[in-house]
């Protein structure tokens, strides 16, 4: 149980840290990552919406992460949206030729997904769902 709520709170910190960044903190950004700036905007605008988001919904899971609610949040937004972000950026630096900066959101992502997966499928509700079988 610690390993998840230790998982949501990362994550859910991650990901917010990441959406003010989008919203608030884009010239830092830019010039930290060495990309331009967005044309139009509204593109990271609402990319840092959604961060923001996905971050409050990891309250769910640091409140009560052996519930169905929880464990199914961090299935989804922790193993199967991480693991999917990491994949694409790794594909677009490959294949479009994004900044080599992005591989850190890669590793970052990749990372907590992985994580993800090892304490969702090693924590208690994992084991009996596997014992009951």
């Amino acid at each position: 149980m610690r390993r998840l709520r230790a998982i949501a709170a990362v994550s859910g910190a991650y990901d917010a840290l990441a959406g003010v960044m989008m919203l608030a903190g884009r010239p830092i950004f830019a010039r930290l990552f060495n990309v331009a700036f967005p044309v139009p905007p509204i593109h990271a605008d609402l990319n840092g919406i959604f961060l923001i988001a996905v971050a409050a919904g990891y309250v769910i899971p640091y409140r009560d992460p052996e519930s169905r609610s929880g464990r199914s949040y961090l299935w989804v937004m922790g193993a199967l949206l991480k693991g999917a972000g990491a994949l694409t950026f790794a594909l677009d630096y490959v294949f479009r030729g994004s900044p080599s900066s992005f591989l850190l959101f890669a590793a970052t992502d990749g990372t907590l997904a992985v994580l993800t997966l090892w304490a969702l499928s090693t924590s208690s509700a994992g084991s009996s769902a596997r014992q009951s079988r």
